[in-house]
């Protein structure tokens, strides 16, 4: 498409969008916020029946289930470490185990590679002993013995859960332990006979997003409405918290509110009392090693003799702090082209993630004569490093390698000695001949350079345009990386297709700069940079308009339905997933109220003017030519509500538009519960994106 015909577009969908479509204050469809309403139901139940039949029916779809499922329950993956005690422990799900099993080996076991899994508790037999749809939703282990653990068990894999104390040693559930009914509960653990606990107390216990406001000290043998409270916040916090965090063998008891999504107030709790800790609001503490207390900085901070820039790592010493006169040093300070993403501890050393260009760095710190000391660590260039478990009885840890055509690869690693050895690797899950990964840049409607990655076929030729899908998130200092995946490399790259992924503002790949950028009256920049992305696709002459898509997920899912309202001769296929849409009461609904220093607040008209320019429910109109959507959600989604993906099917279909609807049953805000779901649901997704898309497999 040439500038001129965009920018032609571009006006005259902003002169179609200039008339509201539905008053702020006239919302037809409130009926489908019950959840597990008898009418919200049948009204998803028959979407669903309508929808699946039209998906199930394409030719691809049997091929892309079948494929999908054996990728997700393959042996071959990688089983992820997490070092407890010099122990491996590990979460794995397969074919026979679709609900899981919580497992264990020896290190020396694990490094083999073939180790004999110690199995702790299998989630599928006590579901069906209990005659429950549990969902695995993790364990905390009391430290330094790691004999008691407490473990969280979803209905259908919503955020709320049961907690149950849980004997490793002796596998078994405590009786008389620790345990709490569902709810979106926080417990940790202080000592062999106590934790912090907060829950659904009652009497306004819980915050309007609807976590924990009071911390309480829960003494084992006791009733826990008899737990000690220790700190409560205010009514309008996201959550309060508290935990127990160790250097080595000294404890040190946080306490942790958190105002807004982005702010947090930190106190020491010790002798009964609170001290507050002396950082920015929106400062965030990264751990303790060797008595030094990390914080990583959002803004700008001047303290004493000192100014940090935005987005360093600083610390202070514990002593210091304890003394009420701390004194803070530089760590580390990412440059203009960096952003910090990622700080871990081992016994001595700090383990410091970075994106250069959105391309992953690693770098070991150690304190030397009272000064911090920096190395690079040697890992593969190129792709994703993460960490992903750490020892704290010695300077060991794991760390995954990915990229676009590269499966993930996992290394043990010594920060103290730089050395590292490749211990699994995930086959390849389909071919990579013939393709190729590039890093470009498209320019926003504001001038700023967004770079995106692309994976194509090499020698790609001007105008030999292809179906391509374009994927996005931009919030949340989330940061979007290379990856791979064996689902859309067999069902997309492998039949000569395009994927983009795009670093748009919003997310975290530039630090918190690139995220503050798109805030609240901000947002608009976000979409812009996505728009700008497509635009750049289809002036190079990679792809069209008819062949282009874009996918999304959650605040994804806002992104994808903000831009299809606002530009959808740009798209022909647009997979929305568990999104925000409705964002005049997304506030009201569920954990909403957590996100208004992302979005802002509707209930301010000031605010209300901003976010009504975007909001994808309110920006719909009856004449507009709209692809043929496809959203999705699940009904035991307790953080982003369902209603959000229903009302916004409700309204376009009553306004004429076609559209395509699935709602799991359950699945809780992953969209999936277990891996037969997920294999499923990327089936429905790939049957679409071919149908709309072109091809040979494309629906008439």
């Amino acid at each position: 498409m040439s500038k001129r015909l965009s920018l032609l577009f571009f006006f005259l969908t902003a002169m179609i969008l200039v008339l509201p479509a539905m008053a702020d204050n006239d919302d037809p469809y409130l009926w489908l916020e019950d959840v597990e309403g008898e009418q919200a139901l049948a009204w998803a139940e028959k979407q669903n029946e309508r929808s699946l039949a039209y998906l199930e029916a394409h030719p691809l779809f049997d091929s892309l289930h079948e494929r999908a499922l054996q990728i997700v329950t393959s042996d071959d993956r990688i089983a992820y470490p997490s070092l407890m005690g010099g122990a491996i422990y590990n979460f794995w799900r397969d074919s026979q185990h679709v609900r899981g099993i919580w497992r264990t080996a020896t290190l020396e076991a694990y490094r083999e590679g073939d180790p004999e899994w110690d199995v702790i508790l299998d989630v599928d037999k006590l579901a069906k002993a209990e005659d429950e749809n549990w969902v695995w939703a993790g364990a905390s282990c009391r430290y330094p013995d790691y004999d008691r653990c407490i473990i969280g068990l979803s209905r259908g894999g919503a955020d709320a859960a049961v907690r149950r104390e849980f004997d490793l040693e002796k596998r078994e559930f405590v009786k008389d332990g620790y345990w709490l009914p569902e709810a979106k509960s926080r417990i940790s653990w202080r000592d062999r006979d106590s934790v912090f606990v907060g829950t659904d107390w009652g009497d306004d216990s819980l915050t309007t997003s609807g976590y924990p406001r009071q911390v309480r000290i829960w003494e084992r043998g006791t009733p826990v409405q008899e737990a000690k409270l220790v700190f409560e916040g205010e009514r309008d916090d996201v959550a309060v918290t508290g935990v127990r965090v160790w250097d080595s063998e000294t404890p040190h008891d946080l306490i942790v509110r958190s105002p807004g999504f982005f702010t947090r107030h930190y106190y020491l709790y010790r002798d009964g009392e609170t001290h507050h800790i002396p950082i920015p609001d929106d400062a965030a503490l990264a751990g303790i090693v060797g008595g030094q207390l990390l914080v990583e900085l959002k803004s700008d901070w001047k303290t004493g003799s000192h100014q940090f820039a935005q987005g360093a790592l600083i610390s202070t010493s514990m002593e210091s702090l304890n003394k009420g006169k701390p004194e803070f040093e530089l760590v580390y300070q990412p440059t203009v082209s960096q952003a910090l993403v990622g700080v871990s501890t081992t016994e001595n050393r700090i383990i410091v993630g970075v994106l250069e260009n959105v391309i992953g760095r690693l770098y070991t710190f150690r304190r030397e004569e009272g000064e911090w000391k920096r190395e690079r660590l040697a890992v593969p260039d190129m792709g994703t490093i993460n960490v992903v478990s750490t020892d704290d009885k010695s300077d060991r840890f794991f760390y995954n390698y990915t990229g676009f055509l590269t499966p993930s690869t996992l290394y043990e690693a010594d920060a103290a000695a730089d050395s590292h050895q490749s211990i699994r690797s995930e086959p390849e899950r389909f071919s990579k001949e013939g393709l190729v990964v590039e890093q470009l840049e498209a320019r926003s409607a504001d001038g700023t350079r967004i770079p995106y990655f692309i994976v194509k076929p090499d020698g790609l030729k001007e105008g030999d345009t292809r179906p391509t899908l374009l994927g996005a998130y931009g919030g949340f200092e989330v940061s979007r990386t290379p990856f791979y995946s064996g689902i859309i490399g067999s069902s997309w790259l492998e039949k000569g297709n395009v994927y983009v992924l795009a670093n748009i503002r919003g997310g975290g790949e530039f630090g918190p700069r690139w995220h503050q950028a798109a805030l609240k009256e901000n947002r608009q920049r976000a979409f812009d940079d996505l728009v700008a992305v497509a635009e750049d696709l289809v002036e190079r002459g990679i792809t069209t308009a008819e062949q282009l898509g874009i996918q999304g997920g959650s605040n994804g899912g806002l992104l994808v339905g903000a831009v299809f309202t606002q530009r959808p001769e740009l798209f022909n296929a647009v997979v929305s997933q568990v999104p925000l849409l409705d964002m005049k009461r997304y506030h009201k609904l569920l954990a909403g109220a957590s996100w208004m220093a992302e979005y802002g607040n509707p209930d301010d008209p000031n605010e209300w003017a901003f976010i009504r320019e975007y909001s994808p429910y309110h920006n719909l109109h009856e004449d507009a030519d709209y692809p043929k959507v496809f959203f999705t959600t699940s009904t035991r989604d307790d953080r982003v509500h369902p209603a959000h993906a229903r009302k916004m099917v409700a309204r376009m279909m009553e306004m004429g538009h076609d559209v395509l609807y699935y709602e799991n049953i359950e699945g809780g805000h992953g969209g999936a519960a277990n891996l037969k779901q997920q294999a499923y649901i990327a089936a429905l997704i790939y049957s679409y994106l071919h149908g709309r898309l072109g091809g040979e497999n494309a629906a008439p």
